[in-house]
């Protein structure tokens, strides 16, 4: 698809007429009245559409919305003052009943083994009445989730893990007065044992004991006055957090407690906020005040808080106290980042050095170019461009490269640099269902005649990866992998995507025999040029995108099985059935290859354990993730290879009819091949919606994944007028879909895929339009700029491109020994 074409690129209705009839006229052949103008209108507003809405103009706007909202983002940080610290203190909202959503930030969810860690050697005491004891609980549960509440009312408790020399105090202090403050003074002292945390509050008892009378207000203040100063001296050691006043549902209060108003707390709550706003390293935790507004209803007694509303006021102070010793990924709020490393800071080198080696080229005037037309990164299949393009000149692959360069800059922004907001998933069935349907009424909508109705066409295939992609990022970005039999469903479209690569390989190498080294190269440039990339520019390891090491390991494995003596081709087969048995001989080598591997764990791992291999497959040190990814689609590969030879042997023999509006087979067949194709697809859904547990399924998967892929290909293929349309919509997409892969872990998802990127905060719907939008035009022009550079980086000359060869794999085992000898982030 060349840059002046449609979103999603579609032909005018009436190229396609014979002998070019008026679209009405045409419509009225089939059509009357009502009728008649329903299609004009729905073919006039497709090409409205698409002659306003360009993909140039499309990237033009979202180039815009970056600008904007960097300098809104800049400028929310710089005047509205707050930084996600304060931002996880102060502000949230509930995700559904139970998950709190800090404001702009992630809350990571603390085991026992984290917060033992995090808090080892320390001392923390809660100071404060029977609400801060609430709060001490839930902490110190979050710690050892078997420890109950057996201490005493109105009395100390302590706490204490030995292993870890960790200390957790309740020191009962019902009101803020000389007492409280006279146990600040006493850790201020020298020599004194201080606490590393403070948490402290008070209101209740004073409100009660005093029947909530002006004077008592007043001398709140004084007191609070006084201890504000001792714990601005104390936080010279300390973290100190004051706890505002959560409301009472005033409607079940017991008669003594009656006077506890919420206006009363609100008073008492402005008169902590305006003594301790000008002490800057006292924190004032209101959010848990915020989820307590919501939840109230809830309280039995009325003053005391449901536990679920004390744990969210627990996970906010372990995360605060947390994020930024242990920094988990899907932690944001409260981390601070570490400075770019050697290779980040040699990538921006670089591609400077390219911009400017670019400007210096159209200073000078240089020729400008055409882009080829971009094949496809599966079949590489080329569509012939009306008239040749001219070849790349110099100028082409820094141009290139300065597009990449700023695109880089906008990952490494969006998810590396503390710029945008970021928040976590929360599933829910409206979250991805709802989407669901909207997608694919627009694929409806955007249908088109194929160019051929060949069984499994390139539109029809382009079209499949594409909603296939597209349900996966709804999937991804809605968290629906929570849910199992979703999670199922999409355990079989990655088993898919790989059918395909064995069907496209393998239909590619047998009908053409190219096992070219600049075939090789092609293929593997266009799979991984954009996750190197992002290795070096994100500090990833490579195994950390293992869709495209998956499918690079397979195509590897294609070639070789195909490649290998002796070389069986159509034209050979073709002259003696013989070779088809050869070919069989093979996919039942490679499926020995498989079932050895996948039962000989131990071996699997010291292959793969082996250096430079582990340096591709390793995460975080170990190949497991690896070994699962593999394991868990090992046959689908070799599936699609079985597929695609079947099919071209029976088309070579003539049994298929594949002309327009035609069946498959005879009646009858095709018939029953529809009925059993449903039945399986149903089948295989209702299996899957049964599981209870993950593992279980994945068992299982690997061997019944195909029955859904082939149910599917056989119901789209069998019927003529099925093969005769396709979505143009989808097909658009397809094209595009290995780059929507790898592009939303950074610039659609956050924080390595664990959330969701805000650059619209406050509105989450509008922010997943916007990000959407931008994440799509981003992805395509990394597809032309991939393509662009291929032309440039592979050659077609033997010995020309040999050097170059010599030269990436010398750049990559550079690239492996510095990534190598740092640590990466998060592992």
């Amino acid at each position: 698809m060349e840059t002046q074409d449609a979103v999603p690129q579609n032909a005018d209705p009436a190229d396609g007429a014979q002998g070019g009839a008026p679209l009405l006229d045409r419509t009225g052949a089939c059509c009357h009245g009502g009728a008649k103008m329903a299609v004009l209108a729905y073919s006039l507003g497709k090409r409205e559409i698409n002659h306003h809405f360009t993909i140039k103009n499309a990237k033009l706007i979202s180039l815009v919305l970056v600008i904007l909202l960097l300098v809104f983002h800049t400028a929310l940080r710089y005047y509205g003052g707050g930084d996600s610290c304060e931002r996880l203190l102060s502000r949230g909202r509930y995700l559904g009943e139970n998950v709190w959503q800090p404001y702009g930030c992630m809350m990571h969810k603390y085991k026992s083994i984290e917060a033992k860690t995090c808090l080892a050697e320390k001392r923390v005491t809660f100071v404060g009445d029977s609400r801060i004891r609430q709060l001490f609980y839930s902490f110190v549960k979050m710690i050892d989730p078997e420890r109950g509440e057996d201490g005493n009312k109105h009395e100390d408790i302590s706490f204490e893990v030995a292993s870890s020399s960790l200390n957790v105090d309740f020191l009962w202090y019902p009101e803020a007065n000389h007492l409280m403050k006279e146990r600040l003074i006493s850790w201020t002292n020298e020599g004194s044992a201080k606490p590393d945390v403070v948490i402290l509050g008070a209101a209740t008892w004073s409100i009660k004991l005093h029947s909530g009378s002006s004077e008592t207000l007043q001398q709140y203040k004084v007191n609070l006055t006084a201890i504000a100063a001792h714990l601005e001296k104390l936080a010279d050691h300390a973290e100190v957090y004051w706890v505002l006043q959560d409301p009472v549902n005033e409607a079940v209060l017991s008669e003594n407690r009656k006077m506890i108003t919420n206006q009363q707390l609100e008073l008492y709550n402005e008169a902590a906020v305006d003594e301790l706003n000008g002490r800057s390293r006292v924190k004032v935790l209101a959010a848990a005040r915020q989820a307590a507004l919501e939840t109230i209803a809830q309280s039995d007694d009325g003053l005391h808080l449901p536990e679920s509303t004390m744990n969210v006021g627990a996970m906010v102070l372990m995360n605060s106290l947390c994020n930024k010793l242990l920094r988990p990924i899907d932690g944001s709020c409260c981390q601070t980042l570490p400075p770019p490393n050697r290779l980040q800071k040699l990538s921006l080198c670089f591609f400077l050095v390219s911009g400017v080696a670019f400007l210096v080229f159209h200073v000078l005037g240089k020729n400008r170019h055409r882009r080829p037309v971009p094949p496809d990164v599966e079949s590489l299949e080329e569509k012939k461009p009306a008239t040749a393009a001219a070849p790349l000149g110099p100028k082409a692959p820094f141009q290139a490269l300065c597009r990449m360069g700023v695109i880089m800059s906008y990952f490494y922004l969006c998810d590396r640099a503390d710029v945008f907001m970021k928040e976590q998933k929360f599933y829910t069935h409206s979250t991805f269902f709802i989407p669901l349907i909207y997608m694919f009424v627009l694929g409806v909508f955007y249908n088109e005649n194929t160019k051929e109705t060949k069984f499994l066409n390139r539109e029809q295939t382009d079209e499949w990866k594409g909603w296939m992609q597209l349900v996966i990022l709804i999937y991804h970005i809605s968290g629906a992998s929570a849910f199992v039999p979703v999670y199922m469903h999409m355990r079989v479209l990655v088993a898919a995507y790989l059918f395909q690569t064995g069907y496209g390989h393998f239909s590619f190498f047998w009908l053409k025999g190219d096992f070219g080294l600049y075939r090789v190269c092609q293929v593997l440039f266009r799979l991984n040029f954009l996750v190197l990339v992002l290795c070096v520019v994100m500090d990833r390891p490579y195994q950390f995108y293992y869709f495209v090491p998956l499918v690079t390991f397979w195509f590897v494995v294609v070639y070789a099985t195909l490649a290998m003596w002796p070389q069986i081709l159509q034209k050979k087969a073709n002259g003696s059935g013989l070779w088809h048995i050869g070919v069989l001989v093979k996919l039942l080598g490679l499926l020995l290859f498989i079932w050895i591997f996948a039962f000989s764990q131990g071996l699997f791992e010291r292959i793969f354990s082996v250096w430079p291999i582990s340096a591709l497959f390793e995460l975080n040190g170990s190949i497991h993730e690896w070994w699962f990814r593999w394991k868990l689609d090992r046959f689908a590969v070799i599936h699609g290879m079985l597929f695609a030879f079947l099919y071209l042997v029976l088309q070579k023999c003539q049994v298929l009819s594949e002309g327009k509006g035609e069946a498959l087979f005879s009646a009858k067949i095709s018939n029953l091949l529809l009925f059993l194709s449903v039945v399986s697809f149903i089948t295989y859904s209702i299996w899957a919606s049964s599981c209870k547990t993950k593992t279980e399924c994945n068992e299982m998967h690997p061997y019944i994944s195909v029955v859904q892929i082939l149910a599917f290909i056989l119901i789209r293929n069998i019927p003529g007028y099925a093969r005769s349309v396709y979505s143009s919509f989808f097909a658009w997409f397809g094209k595009i879909s290995l780059e929507l892969f790898i592009c939303q872990y950074h610039i659609w998802l956050a924080a390595d895929t664990k959330g969701i990127l805000v650059l619209i905060p406050g509105n989450p719907s509008l922010n997943i339009m916007v990000s959407t939008f931008i994440f799509v035009c981003v992805a395509h022009e990394i597809s032309l700029i991939t393509n662009d550079l291929a032309q440039v980086v592979i050659p077609k000359d033997s010995v020309a491109l040999l050097k170059r060869l010599a030269v990436g794999l010398l750049s990559l085992v550079g690239l492996l020994l510095a990534k190598g000898s740092q640590t990466t982030p998060g592992a």
